[in-house]
């Protein structure tokens, strides 16, 4: 099997340098690969700060990793001729948080679209651009006459994101890296844009990175879902053993944290600090250790590594090491 967009031991660091020796972590570690037989939908989740947006800019290519690489059908970012990087950007495309601030207000809807079928030489007519232009809005649940010829303005926020997902759907992807797309838009349209990436993966064939801090909405669509404290990769499995029996204390409080119908339900709080990066000079012990109600006494001093609990499920906490299993 052929993989796309692989993330190899990927880590950012922020800040740092010759007269200042502590430095932001932003993300640490991070692995993940996107297999082009096996399309599916992987959620990144985490609060504010936990380093989501970085993973996304860094598969992206908008970012160079500290350590580790990004490799583009197996071979790194940085070593890409022009025609690869070409393919990459075919291949690997985005839809953002705020669809708002990714159009000029001067041009109409069609501008959007028709850049990047010239950019990529997709259409040899007028004729043959516009069909092609109607049927990627179609496949997102938009009728043509009713959006072309608008200013974006004129739009909802749920028919601008999807037009987003249809400029992406244009040049024909094999993978579409969605940051938070549906934070900014009304809860009655999200469930149209998430059905619509839904759909895609299903019937397109296209993998879909979908970066949130909503866990409802990572529940619903994905797959696989990685869960990210401080830019580490803390519990990563099958959505439904990750959401439905979290093992990770910070997953745990996370799922927990999610509004329940039953007025009963007593929340427990995921604490007074956002994840907010990781300052560091040398990054030691779990870095969720401060935080955690199950905390132990190596827990500050010695690294959690990502152990695998059971089929379909890692964690990276002191709770599932050998020597304290056996010792429960």
């Amino acid at each position: 099997m052929s993989t796309i967009l692989e993330a190899i031991h990927a880590n950012k660091v922020f800040g740092g340098g010759l007269l200042d020796r502590s430095a932001t972590v932003a993300v640490e570690d991070f692995s993940l690969a996107f297999v082009e037989e096996k399309p599916t939908i992987t959620a990144v989740v985490g609060e504010s700060g936990s380093g989501k947006t970085t993973v996304a800019r860094l598969m992206l290519g908008f970012e160079a990793p500290t350590g580790g690489e990004i490799q583009y059908r197996g071979k790194s970012l940085p070593s890409l001729s022009a025609g690869e990087w070409r393919a990459f950007r075919s291949d690997v495309q985005a839809v953002f948080q705020d669809p708002f601030q990714v159009y000029n207000p001067f041009y109409r809807i069609d501008h959007v679209l028709k850049v990047p079928i010239q950019r990529f030489g997709l259409a040899r007519s007028n004729k043959e651009r516009n069909g092609l232009i109607e049927r990627v809005l179609t496949t997102v649940g938009l009728q043509p006459a009713e959006v072309l010829g608008r200013h974006p303005h004129q739009l909802s926020g749920g028919q601008r994101q999807r037009i987003m997902v249809a400029r992406a759907l244009v040049v024909n992807p094999k993978v579409i890296i969605a940051d938070e797309p549906v934070s900014m838009i009304d809860a009655s349209l999200r469930a149209t844009v998430l059905t619509t990436l839904r759909k895609l993966n299903r019937e397109q064939g296209i993998s879909i990175l979908y970066i949130t801090h909503d866990l409802a909405t990572a529940y619903q669509i994905s797959d696989q879902i990685i869960v990210l404290y401080a830019g580490k990769v803390v519990e990563i499995g099958a959505v439904e053993k990750v959401i439905q029996q979290p093992k990770h204390p910070y997953s745990q409080l996370l799922v927990n944290a999610v509004p329940q119908p039953n007025p009963d339900h007593k929340w427990q709080l995921v604490g007074e600090h956002t994840a907010g990066g990781h300052v560091v000079t040398d990054r030691v012990g779990c870095p969720f250790a401060a935080r955690c109600p199950q905390v132990m006494e190596h827990c500050t001093d010695k690294t959690p590594a990502l152990l695998e609990t059971d089929s379909d499920r890692s964690v990276a906490c002191h709770l599932y090491d050998e020597a304290v299993v056996a010792a429960r």
